[in-house]
């Protein structure tokens, strides 16, 4: 049986095509506009309520939530049809909200500090997974307006191109979110980032750089392999002059290993032509990477490295980390808090 974010438009017109044809119009809008579940789509009568309820379960089975920063941080771990696992994080600011949302079960890209590469890849997700996530967040932001979808969390978002795209046209289509709030991240696959800089749709792009020369880069990033950062490079200004956008450039901060003047050096030299801006992200600790995160101190130092460099750099503030929902920490686990919160 479909999830009902499985269904395009034409499918769900041929499954309602004994109904009025105003009803098919009504269910969609409901889906995507009222991100509401068949159950509670009043406008339909209650047999036919109680009819798509029972043909199209929820893709997402919940397992746990669990949550942080005073109610601040949710994070879900989702069951999917097949026992794969995946996790989603929605987290409140003050000017807005964002959900990070899955789009692989696992990783295949193998970084090390990371958990989620760390567990190894499973399987793609569906272009309704993916959007299914994001109207879940929806509902549980109200009364706020989710404003922000960025696709960072589990796998790698343009190894799952088609499906990853599909979904974006439908959260900006079919759901109202502006382009300009949804952001892609990348470890750097270069045919991907060129796709992207020849779509029409001109959303964000975030590179997970963390090292910005090819030694240190093969160790953590083991992709720049086969796109080296000189690629890399030619690859983000192809999508930076297509595009019109500003570039961002994830670096997790790691202590000894890439937090030093000449690694700020070494960035800025990478990032300066790009007119890129770039994201400091202390390391969030996982079981299968020893090495600490960078101290307060350093990252401070790091970043006035940067900016003296020419660089526009900014600290990411950490969320989640209690339940291990913070960057580099979803490994589709059920987690305790570490404060002694949690589901």
């Amino acid at each position: 049986m479909p999830a009902p974010y499985e269904l395009v438009r034409e499918e769900l017109d041929q499954l309602l095509a004994g109904e009025p044809a105003y009803r098919s119009r009504q269910v969609w809008e409901s889906l995507h506009l009222r991100v509401q579940r068949p159950e509670e789509m009043t406008e339909l009568p209650e047999s036919l309520r109680a009819t798509l309820a029972a043909a199209f379960p929820p893709a997402l089975r919940e397992v746990s939530c669990q949550s942080a920063d005073e109610g601040q941080t949710t994070k879900w771990l989702w069951s999917l049809h097949d026992g794969s696992r995946v996790e989603t994080v929605l987290m409140h600011y003050p000017d807005r909200v964002t959900v990070c949302v899955s789009t692989q079960a696992g990783c295949a890209m193998a970084c090390q500090f990371c958990a989620t590469g760390q567990a190894g890849f499973q399987r793609h997700l569906s272009e309704g997974e993916i959007v299914e996530q994001v109207a879940v967040a929806m509902r549980a932001a109200r009364p706020r307006r989710l404003s922000n979808v960025v696709f960072m969390g589990m796998g790698e978002p343009l190894a799952n191109y088609d499906r990853v795209w599909s979904a974006v046209t439908r959260l900006h289509g079919e759901m109202g979110l502006s382009a300009r709030h949804l952001t892609l991240s990348t470890v750097g696959l270069v045919p991907g980032i060129r796709r992207l800089a020849a779509e029409t749709l001109p959303v964000n792009l975030a590179v997970s750089l963390h090292a910005a020369n090819d030694r240190l880069r093969d160790v953590l990033v083991p992709i720049n392999r086969r796109y080296p950062l000189g690629l890399l490079a030619e690859a983000c200004d192809e999508y930076v002059k297509a595009t019109g956008r500003r570039l961002s450039i994830e670096w997790a901060m790691i202590h000894d290993v890439n937090d030093q003047g000449n690694d700020a050096g070494e960035l800025a030299q990478f990032a300066r032509p790009l007119g890129a801006h770039v994201n400091l992200i202390p390391l969030n600790p996982t079981p299968g990477y020893a090495v600490v995160g960078s101290s307060a101190a350093r990252v401070r130092r790091f970043r006035d490295q940067l900016e003296a460099l020419g660089v526009n750099a900014t600290v990411r503030v950490t969320r989640g980390a209690d339940i291990d929902a913070a960057c580099g920490q979803l490994a589709a686990s059920v987690t305790l808090s570490r404060k002694g919160r949690g589901g």
